[in-house]
């Protein structure tokens, strides 16, 4: 009988991360396009928000299961439903199948995503300097929404959007960072340094 050693098989799935960044930063950018007061809030951005900031995110954190990202798992499938739940809170009121939500829960519902993400923001230490911007500024996001559904100050949800455009165009570059960087076998758009 022949001893064999057992070889680990190669893990031959792509990187989700780009497609969950890059899904996440474009629906974050356009309604935060809205919270800035430049356009209305349309059918555009609940579109993105089901189908690309929603179930790109869910697909991407499903890849990341399957390659023991637990990180990546955690955060792409929690902001995949993140963003469905946001259309659903929008549109389910407007069908008439639920009452609209009070502006306390809005207030509640921010809150909790906005602590959710600070929790998130401590693994990033363990990752690159982009990611730490992309959920340090999610998190300060999420405090400015909240804290101006709860004064109803315009001008603070305004600054929010802009803020919301920062934080959505991070994320972006993050996962074009990633997919430019593979392809060319080299920093074409750096992330920061992996901590160790």
């Amino acid at each position: 009988m022949i001893p064999t050693t057992p070889v680990p098989a190669k893990d031959g799935t792509a990187n989700p991360a780009p497609l969950g960044l890059c899904a996440f930063g474009l629906t974050t950018v356009l309604l935060n396009i809205h919270n800035s007061g430049i356009f209305e809030l349309n059918s555009m951005i609940l579109a993105m928000g089901i189908f690309y900031g929603g179930l790109a995110q869910i697909i991407a954190g499903i890849i990341e299961a399957r390659k023991n990202n637990t990180f990546g798992l955690t955060a792409f499938t929690s902001y995949g439903f993140f963003w469905l739940s946001l259309v659903a809170l929008i549109v389910l009121p407007k069908m008439g199948w639920i009452d609209e939500t009070s502006n306390n829960g809005m207030i509640a519902y921010l809150a909790i995503w906005g602590l959710f993400t600070f929790g998130l923001f401590f693994g990033t230490l363990k990752l690159n300097r982009a990611l730490q911007f992309v959920f340090a500024s999610l998190t300060i996001l999420f405090a400015l929404l909240a804290i101006s559904h709860a004064t109803g100050n315009a001008s603070l949800m305004h600054f929010a959007g802009y803020e919301g455009i920062v934080c959505g165009l991070s994320a972006i570059y993050t996962g074009m960072a990633n997919v430019l960087n593979e392809v060319y076998g080299r920093t074409v758009l750096p992330i920061g340094p992996v901590s160790k």
